[in-house]
């Protein structure tokens, strides 16, 4: 039976939200972030939650308390794929090929328990995997190159297309795979590394399963009212 294990990178330096702290640590509504976004994993029994940190995180022990199943890892790089890689490095002796790897973001304390486990259920029985996403509801515009004045383009056809979010799940060999990939060095999300994998004909492309609008990610302080506010909609203290 496959097993899942949850990565959760935490290294960045969360240069847009500003502050004197990483932004995971910081408060929301009465509790550091990161410790709201493990407790919306917990509900998946994962066989371990690590967390990916930048090599002098001071932090993460002040912050979070001893907690079985979660585990610091201090090895994150300079990019969200090179801290996925070095966690599934990390993991590789305890992981099956088919073992899930389910990544998400720190930032993202919102996710509704029901859409991690619809994500889980919908990608049970896939050989590679999949994420959740949201179909693009607003029109899409294309702007041109003026950074003083941009103006309209051309407005784009959003049939087709799908706003990204995390969890991503793929199975253990098709994301190392795809992790060890040169196009995987520029990629801003697991799914795209596989994406590359599979344009090799490696694999399938990554399923889509529908997300929630609750599950935003925090990027400016102004998100965290926002993210207060929803966490209290969902009935959370």
């Amino acid at each position: 039976m496959s097993r899942t294990w949850i990565v959760v990178p935490a290294a960045g330096s969360a240069s847009r939200f500003g502050g004197l702290r990483p932004k995971q640590y910081v408060d929301l509504a009465g509790a550091p972030m990161i410790l709201r976004t493990l407790d919306r994993l917990a509900v998946l029994g994962a066989s371990a939650i690590v967390v990916v940190l930048a090599p002098d995180d001071a932090e993460f022990e002040r912050v979070v308390p001893q907690r079985p199943g979660v585990e610091a890892l201090r090895r994150g790089g300079t990019t969200r794929a090179a801290s996925v890689r070095n966690a599934l490095i990390v993991l590789a002796s305890r992981c099956a090929d088919d073992d899930w790897i389910l990544v998400h973001d720190a930032a993202r304390p919102c996710v509704p328990r029901e859409a991690l486990l619809r994500l889980v259920d919908a990608v049970a029985n896939d050989a590679v995997g999949g994420l959740l996403a949201l179909p693009l509801a607003d029109t899409l515009k294309r702007a041109d190159a003026s950074a003083d004045a941009p103006r309209v383009i051309r407005t784009e056809d959003r049939s087709s297309l799908w706003l990204a979010q995390t969890p991503q799940m793929f199975r253990y060999r098709v994301l190392a795979d795809a992790l060890a990939l040169d196009a995987a060095v520029d990629a801003t999300d697991e799914a795209q590394a596989v994406e590359a994998l599979a344009a090799t004909g490696a694999c399938a492309m990554p399923r889509l399963v529908l997300g929630s609008p609750a599950n935003i990610k925090v990027t400016y302080v102004g998100d965290l009212a926002l993210a207060a506010s929803i966490l209290q909609t969902q009935g959370d203290p």
